[in-house]
């Protein structure tokens, strides 16, 4: 995610979704409308590695950018409830952490944020076990980070 956060420092910022829209499909992208800056970022923090606790302490404040495992079967077609199945060791996978909880039955979870669409999931979204080990279930706690942004100003009449 750092590589991502770099480009968009160097190119001066990112166009909102509702401008320019993921669609998921190779291509060109087009110039004059992904230059339609929304936001600018002027750098991104990186969250301590293996450490839950100070994941969660920056999610409660923004969404994080974390790295995991999804190569094993369980993850790729959780369907609901909280995920809490076998990962494997290798970091293959950028998602987003929106939130945390704990379930009626106790359980500690994180709301992730997938990016293989609303047809995945629950509409997108993954609750992962929280607080089982040092690096987290997948490996959740090992690489983290987020932008630091600016709003773009916009002039009010």
């Amino acid at each position: 995610m750092e590589d991502e956060f770099e480009f968009r420092i160097r190119y001066h910022g990112i166009a909102s979704e509702a401008t320019y829209p993921y669609k998921g499909d190779d291509g060109n992208c087009n110039k004059s409308i992904e230059a339609s800056h929304a936001a600018t970022i002027s750098g991104y923090e990186i969250v301590p590695a293996n450490n839950e606790q100070a994941l969660q302490k920056d999610v409660a404040n923004q969404t994080v950018s974390v790295s995991i495992d999804a190569g094993g079967y369980a993850f790729q077609f959780y369907s609901r409830g909280i995920f809490t199945g076998e990962c494997g060791t290798e970091l293959d996978h950028g998602i987003t952490a929106v939130g945390y909880g704990t379930s009626e039955d106790c359980i500690d979870y994180w709301l992730i944020k997938n990016s293989w669409g609303t047809g995945r999931g629950e509409k997108g979204y993954i609750m992962m076990q929280r607080n089982i080990k040092a690096k987290g279930l997948c490996r959740i706690a090992m690489d983290s980070s987020y932008p630091t942004v600016k709003q773009k100003k916009t002039s009010v009449s």
